[in-house]
């Protein structure tokens, strides 16, 4: 499988670096399976001979004219986590290229792959519209606002949907390279993740933090703050509207705009990470932190700790 990895001024170090060194672990490891998958030839293309990455180093680059007829394109993330900036960099005139390349690449038919920012560049070229993607989580209500045409689930740490690969924040790329050779070979993808000590992990939702994300929008931040201090309580939806002063709908719409969730599957995120805060750092009976977030019963917790965070009282309390 031919590999194109775009670098351009700014791209991410460990970004670049992780996804070399994954699929450069998996060329290696191959010849310990029964049934080895073909190697994976990765070349590093670029707009210059020399590209200066988000660090300051400098890395060395083919002509961008060799990722033609590559089988998969791949564009690591932009150095930048800042909304603003980020945005600035992504629809200015030192990413137009990249965005070129990639549009012009999907047009061709050829799998696109990014992570963390590098999918801000993807959304921008256009080539996520109508599809589901992922993205680094704190940036979602960002991705959200700016490109409303995609479907962004920011609990997912790696999406496909029609050729187009999506993964979740910084060392996402770890989890996208894996993917990428998981689709070759499921068992050297499990080979290589043991060996570079990755655990498996499909969901961005237990590092998700709630109250990062409702700060971009001044009712969803008040809407959170308010929760927080009836977290033990029964909450209603219409109450909290009032308290806000702001109608019920509003509060729907601003939640769901931001978050992409609804208020209620809101509220049970913030009692999951308060329930996951108090099982890693109490010695509390699960019955007693089922309580103190607001549920009667510890089980409606337990099955919420799975779906939610992919985890389990007892793991959360190993920790």
């Amino acid at each position: 499988m031919d590999i194109a990895v775009v670098v351009y001024d700014g791209v991410f170090d460990s970004g670049l670096s992780a996804i070399l060194d994954v699929l450069q672990a998996a060329n290696a490891m191959r010849g310990e399976l029964p049934q080895p998958p073909p190697e994976w030839n990765v070349t590093t293309v670029g707009f210059r001979r020399r590209v200066r990455t988000g660090a300051g180093h400098t890395v060395a680059a083919a002509p961008v004219a060799a990722a033609a007829g590559a089988d998969l394109l791949l564009v690591p993330a932009l150095a930048e986590r800042r909304p603003d900036a980020l945005l600035e960099r992504v629809a200015g005139d030192g990413t137009a290229p990249v965005r070129r390349l990639v549009a012009r690449t999907r047009r061709e038919g050829v799998p696109i792959a990014s992570a963390c920012t590098g999918t801000f560049l993807l959304a921008e070229s256009g080539v996520l519209d109508g599809l589901r993607a992922t993205t680094s989580w704190w940036l979602a209500p960002v991705f959200r606002q700016r490109y409303p045409a995609v479907t962004v689930d920011e609990t997912r740490m790696v999406t496909t949907c029609e050729g187009v690969t999506t993964a979740g924040a910084a060392f996402g790329h770890v989890d996208l390279a894996l993917a990428i050779v998981r689709m070759s070979s499921p068992a050297l993808a499990d080979l290589v993740a043991r060996y570079l000590v990755v655990d498996h992990r499909p969901s961005q939702s237990a590092y998700i933090i709630p109250s990062a994300l409702a700060q971009s929008d001044p009712v969803v931040a008040a809407f959170e703050r308010w929760v927080r201090d009836r977290l033990d309580e029964p909450i209603a939806i219409a109450e909290a509207a009032r308290a806000l002063g702001v109608g019920e709908r509003t509060l729907q719409r601003a939640v769901r705009r931001v978050l992409g969730v609804s208020p209620v599957r809101f509220v049970q995120d913030l009692r999951v990470e308060q329930a996951s805060h108090l099982l890693r750092t109490t010695g509390l009976p699960v019955e007693a932190v089922a309580r103190r977030v607001g549920y009667e019963h510890a089980n409606t917790l337990r099955v919420l700790l799975r779906e939610r965070a992919g985890t389990t009282a007892g793991a959360l309390r190993g920790r």
